[in-house]
C-alpha cells in the first residue's frame, strides 16, 4: 500500500507500495482537493501531477528508515502571482473622490449645520462673544489703515481725470458710490480673510491633527456647536460694522487729500457724496459684508476640520483656505452686484 503525508508546501511520499503492472498504487485520501491525478512509473520513478494553478518539482531522496527511495514534491512560487491576479477589481471599488471635491462639499454641509444650529438656538454664546471680540475690535486697526490708503489712491486717479473734464463737483459722488458699493465691503473682507480666516483654519487644523476635536466628541460636545458656529456668527456680525467704519475712514482720507493737494474743498466732496448716496447703497454694503463674513468663516472652518498630514497639512490648509475665501468673495461680489444694481443708474445726476 502507498501512503502519503502532506506538509505544506512540501509533499513527501514514502515508497512503500506493491507494483501492479508497472504502476505503484498509493493511498491519497487527504490530497483530493489538491491533486487531479497522481501516477508513478516503476522504472523511471516519475510522478505526474495535474494541478490547476501551481507547478511542482519532483525529486527522489533515500529514506533512512527502510532503504526505499521516497518522492518529494516542492511547490514553485513563480506562478503564484498569476493565480491570485485572475480576478481584477472594478475601477469604482478603487476610486475615491478628489480631496478638493469632498472639501468643497464639506463647506456646504457645514454651512447647513450652522444654519440649523442658529435656528434651533444651539449656540455657545460665551465662545461667540470671545470670537466677536477677536474678529471685531482687534481687526479695527488694520482695516482703518487699509481703507485710508485705498481711499487716497483712488482719489488721486479720480481727481486727475475729472479735473480735466471740469467735473470737480462729481469727485465726491463717484468716490462715495465706489466705496459704498464695492471698495469698502471687498477691501474689508480681504483684510479679514487674511487675518481672521487664516487663524481659523490654522487653529481648527491643529486641533484636528492633534485629535482634540475627537476629544470633544468623546466628552459629548459637537465641534460644530462649540468651534464652528461661534466663529461664523462673530464674522457675520463684526464684518458689517468694520465695513461701515472703513467707508467712513476712506471718505475722510479722500476728502483730506483732495483738499490739501488738489485744492478741492472738503465741503464740495461731502456735499457731492451726500447727493449721490441713498439708503440702498449702504444697505447693499451691509448685506455684502454679512455674506462675505459667512463665506470667510465657513470656508476657513471647513478647511480646518478636514486637515490631514500633521504640520505640513496645517500650513497647506491655511493657505488654501485664504485663497478659496478670496475667490468666493469675488464670485459673491459679482453675483450680489448683478442682483442689486441692474439697469441704468442716475445716482450722479444730482452731482453734476
Amino acid at each position: 500500500m502507498q501512503t502519503a503525508s502532506l506538509l505544506h508546501p512540501v509533499f513527501c511520499f514514502s515508497n512503500r507500495a506493491n507494483k501492479v503492472d508497472g504502476w505503484m498504487k498509493m493511498k491519497t485520501s487527504n490530497l483530493s482537493p489538491f491533486l487531479g491525478r497522481v501516477s508513478f512509473t516503476g522504472k523511471s520513478q516519475t510522478c505526474k501531477f495535474h494541478i490547476p494553478v501551481q507547478r511542482t518539482r519532483l525529486f527522489s531522496i533515500p529514506s533512512a528508515d527502510d532503504g526505499h527511495p521516497s518522492v518529494s514534491v516542492s511547490e514553485e512560487n513563480s506562478d503564484t502571482n498569476h493565480a491570485f491576479n485572475h480576478e481584477e477589481e472594478s475601477l469604482l471599488s478603487k476610486w475615491s473622490p478628489p480631496r478638493y471635491l469632498w472639501r468643497g462639499l464639506s463647506v456646504f454641509i457645514m454651512a447647513g449645520q450652522v444654519i440649523i444650529r442658529i435656528l434651533t438656538g444651539k449656540v455657545h454664546w460665551v465662545n461667540t462673544l470671545q470670537q466677536l471680540e477677536r474678529v471685531g475690535p482687534r481687526s479695527v486697526g488694520v482695516c482703518i489703515l487699509t481703507a485710508a490708503f485705498v481711499g487716497m489712491a483712488f482719489t488721486i486717479q479720480f481727481v486727475r481725470e475729472f479735473t480735466r473734464l471740469g467735473l470737480n463737483r462729481s469727485v465726491g459722488g463717484v468716490l462715495a458710490l465706489a466705496f459704498s458699493r464695492e471698495l469698502s465691503p471687498v477691501v474689508t473682507s480681504i483684510v479679514v480673510a487674511g487675518r481672521i480666516g487664516s487663524a481659523f483654519a490654522a487653529e481648527l487644523g491643529t486641533m484636528q491633527v492633534s485629535e482634540q476635536t475627537d476629544t470633544l466628541r468623546v466628552l459629548g460636545t459637537n465641534p460644530v456647536d462649540y468651534l464652528v458656529t461661534p466663529r461664523v456668527i462673530a464674522s457675520c456680525i463684526a464684518l458689517p460694522f468694520l465695513t461701515l467704519l472703513c467707508f467712513t475712514v476712506g471718505m475722510a482720507s479722500s476728502a483730506l487729500l483732495a483738499d490739501s493737494v488738489y485744492g478741492i474743498s472738503i465741503n464740495i466732496i461731502l456735499d457731492s457724496a451726500q447727493r449721490a448716496l441713498n439708503s440702498w447703497d449702504i444697505i447693499s454694503a451691509m448685506i455684502k459684508s454679512v455674506a462675505f463674513g459667512g463665506i470667510i468663516s465657513t470656508v476657513s472652518c471647513a478647511w480646518g476640520v478636514t486637515t490631514m498630514g500633521g504640520a505640513k497639512g496645517v500650513g497647506e490648509s491655511t493657505t488654501s483656505a485664504v485663497v478659496i475665501s478670496l475667490v468666493g468673495i469675488f464670485i459673491a461680489d459679482f453675483a450680489l452686484s448683478y442682483c442689486f444694481f441692474q439697469g441704468a443708474g442716475d445716482a450722479l445726476k444730482n452731482c453734476v
